[in-house]
């Protein structure tokens, strides 16, 4: 008898977010899923691993009849945990991180913890999704979107994941039918122009919140920003080489100067 898939869930708003909630009433219908995420929101942690505390695992009833632990470290210890200590010896077939409340396009995957433990993951080999839709409430609707969650889940159960093990995927926070379908996308050239905002404490200490704006001066077409922009959901194929390889040859001169 064929098994189920084994699917692994994760994020980084926290055990109790409805977008993982959402994501976990996806993947039942798909497999067999098993949870391990962080005890608290952990947004921003970026592939932090907890090096200098001990990290506790508590298996939690939170969802009928699937097994889930809670974690007190990163995303990406939750992915580590998972893969080593929770499901052992068995196969994963897919890791899915999400649904994250927010944007992770663009230049945001390298702060992301969302997409983090979902490259932790591709790491081990595992084909491995990450899911953020574009809408930071804790009330954001995710009925939209979910059944092209599931539609890509189960193409990539299916057919697996062609010349890489990653999918940073994000999705717009339109009402139903206004979704037009997938576009696959390159990583926008955008980012945030951050801004610190200065205050006093009642103690007279000052303290500084982190706020900015999204500038995107990217104008290409082909973009996981456009593609938003235009209510396509994104998909843009990852991986963890941050070689820049057309700069590699102008640097060859190095090789000949010595010391």
């Amino acid at each position: 008898m064929n098994r189920r898939p084994l699917i692994l869930i994760t994020n980084d708003d926290g055990i109790n977010a409805p977008g993982l909630r959402a994501l976990v009433e996806i993947a039942r219908e798909l497999g067999e899923v098993i949870i391990s995420a962080p005890d608290s929101p952990q947004s921003g942690q970026g592939h932090a691993i907890t090096l200098t505390d001990p990290l506790r695992l508590k298996k939690v009833k939170l969802f009928e009849g699937i097994e889930a632990y809670e974690c007190s470290g990163t995303p990406v210890d939750c992915v580590k945990l998972g893969k080593q200590i929770i499901v052992g010896d068995r196969q994963i077939d897919l890791c899915v991180s999400g649904i994250n409340h927010g944007s992770n396009c663009s230049l945001n995957i390298l702060y992301s913890g969302t997409m983090s433990a979902a490259m932790e993951a591709s790491l081990e080999g595992i084909n491995s999704i990450g899911f953020s839709l574009l809408d930071l409430s804790w009330k954001a609707d995710f009925e939209p979107c979910k059944p092209f969650v599931k539609r890509l889940m189960e193409y990539v159960l299916k057919n697996g994941m062609p010349n890489c093990k990653l999918l940073n995927v994000n999705m717009p926070a339109v009402p139903h039918g206004h979704i037009k379908g997938f576009k696959i996308c390159r990583q926008a050239d955008a980012r945030w122009v951050e801004e610190y905002v200065e205050a006093t404490d009642p103690r007279g200490q000052k303290y500084y919140w982190l706020t900015g704006k999204f500038v995107n001066d990217d104008k290409g077409e082909d973009t996981d920003v456009k593609a938003l922009e235009n209510n396509y959901i994104s998909i843009v194929p990852s991986g963890h080489d941050l070689t820049k390889y057309d700069a590699i040859e102008g640097f060859r001169p190095l090789e000949t100067i010595g010391l």
